[in-house]
């Protein structure tokens, strides 16, 4: 019983293997097929025309998130300057009981900088 079993596993494993290798081999053959029906005479073309299309080379490291988010038509935003006005806004908007996101949607800066804002002036309870 437990050996028909382990036989049909292995007889299992053994077709996986081969479907495998299979899938792999008509993959390359697609693949190097390509610049052809593109109608590129090398396979250098072919990539520098790939290159082009997808905006040129990407950067490395931490780079991949900001190119996905450009991909996805998010731009990137501009730095925001904080001035004594900001700070004094940020203390009155607080203040009035306005929550973190809501402060940084108005003053235009992001959720971490009114939470270290509102730390240096002292705005936040101490965590016990």
């Amino acid at each position: 019983m437990i050996t028909d079993k382990i036989k049909e596993l292995e007889a299992t494993k053994a077709k996986i293997a081969s479907l495998e290798k299979s899938i792999a081999t008509q993959l390359q053959d697609e693949l190097s097929q390509l610049p052809a029906q593109y109608g590129f005479a090398t396979v250098q073309a072919f990539i520098k025309a790939v290159k082009a299309a997808a905006g040129g080379r990407r950067k490395k490291g931490k780079g991949k998130g900001k190119a996905a988010a450009k991909a996805g038509g998010a731009q990137k935003r501009t730095r925001a300057t904080i001035t004594d006005e900001t700070r004094a806004e940020l203390k009155k908007l607080a203040e009035a009981g306005k929550s973190g996101p809501e402060i940084a949607e108005a003053l235009g800066i992001s959720l971490p900088s009114v939470q270290n804002i509102k730390k240096a002036l002292g705005l936040v309870k101490a965590r016990k």
